[in-house]
């Protein structure tokens, strides 16, 4: 373990500073309300994955459950979202004894944190989320709704549970979208103003963000979502009635393109076939794709071709995903093994924080 903090009773000025110079404790969650798909593949999984092979950081991962049912009240696509994105990660190559890797609704004291936050977070700061404006400006543009309808507590204050995770490890480094920088921006003030208003007990945390990090366009021509129904499934859908692999060959067949016939020279930059093609094609592959688009390549030999490169390199993880995903004893020992190693840190820092804020024993007891 990296020795980024001081003694239970002191934080250095490194903690509540930058991160330049620390040691890295990088922190990544994904949600449970899905399936994981191609898009969380290439932009979360597995960079996620080759950061953290050749490195000495510490890094923590984490199955967001309680984040899960802000959107998602479905109890059993929680629950089978829960097991496939663990068995996603362990599949794909994620080293259970090298990272801590665990289920955020088994670290009891996290949301206890958030709590304690959310006492001393200002309302203004939740109202400026953008997740929660868009809610309201959505209910704006219909004609005799309240501008809170159907938004609750969990959605508006999403951003402090968010925090929560991050500054219940101290973790330096937040790998997100541009889409999430707010909130790690929200982290760092909700911390500051913490460490300020009581003791500096939480290091704030710096976004990390990969502008080269392609965002995978969809079989509708949209940025590859769940929310619209437009993915790709990395290992198909739960108790298919086909193989995995020919549910994957089938949605890359839907893919979305124009009326150009074979032999008419075609543009790539404006193809999802590409796109999605570079995001595991080696440049020298790239270059001879991209002269077969301006040869003429067919729409199916191009989609085709996609599927082989993708499949050559998921197909490596499939059997070792459907024996997890068979076997949830063995997910379910992974993750009590990741809990414990997780609440080793989480016990620590949150009696700190109670003791901070004026919570603790009024005298020792024999």
């Amino acid at each position: 373990m990296n020795n980024n903090r001081t003694s239970d009773n002191q934080t250095s000025d490194s903690q509540i500073s930058d991160n330049s110079t620390q040691a890295k404790r990088i922190l990544t969650g994904i949600t449970t309300s899905g399936i994981p798909h191609l898009g969380n593949y290439v932009g979360a999984i597995r960079p996620a994955i080759q950061s953290i092979q050749n490195s000495n950081d510490e890094a923590f991962f984490f199955l967001a459950d309680y984040h899960g049912i802000i959107k998602c009240h479905d109890p059993a696509i929680i629950h089978e979202s829960t097991k496939a994105i663990a068995a996603t990660w362990i599949a794909c190559g994620l080293d259970p004894e090298r990272v801590t890797f665990y289920r955020q609704s088994d670290v009891p004291e996290i949301p206890e944190l958030a709590w304690v936050l959310n006492c001393s977070c200002a309302k203004g700061l939740m109202n400026r989320a953008h997740a929660y404006k868009a809610s309201v400006d959505a209910n704006m543009n219909k004609e005799d709704v309240d501008p809170d309808q159907g938004i609750t507590m969990g959605l508006f204050g999403y951003p402090v549970l968010m925090a929560a995770d991050i500054l219940m490890f101290n973790a330096t480094h937040v790998p997100v979208g541009r889409d999430q920088i707010q909130h790690i921006e929200m982290a760092r003030d909700i911390a500051g103003t913490f460490n300020h208003k009581y003791k500096p007990l939480f290091t704030l945390p710096s976004a990390v963000v990969d502008d080269e990090m392609p965002l995978l366009t969809g079989l509708d021509g949209r940025k590859m979502s769940k929310s619209y129904g437009n993915t790709i499934p990395l290992f198909g859908e739960l108790n298919p009635q086909v193989s995995p692999e020919k549910q994957m060959h089938k949605a890359i067949m839907k893919i979305v393109t124009n009326s150009q016939l074979p032999e008419e020279p075609k543009n790539p930059d404006d193809s999802a076939i590409f796109e999605i093609y570079k995001a595991f094609a080696t440049p020298e592959e790239i270059a001879d794709m991209r002269a077969q688009f301006a040869a003429g390549i067919g729409w199916g030999d191009a989609k085709q071709a996609l599927f082989d490169k993708i499949n050559n390199e998921i197909a490596p993880f499939r059997a070792r995903y459907e024996e997890l995903m068979a076997n949830p004893k063995e997910l379910e020992e992974i993750l009590q093994m990741g809990a414990d190693k997780a609440r080793r840190h989480s016990r620590k820092q949150l009696d700190k924080t109670r003791r901070a804020i004026g919570i603790r024993p009024l005298a020792k007891l024999k």
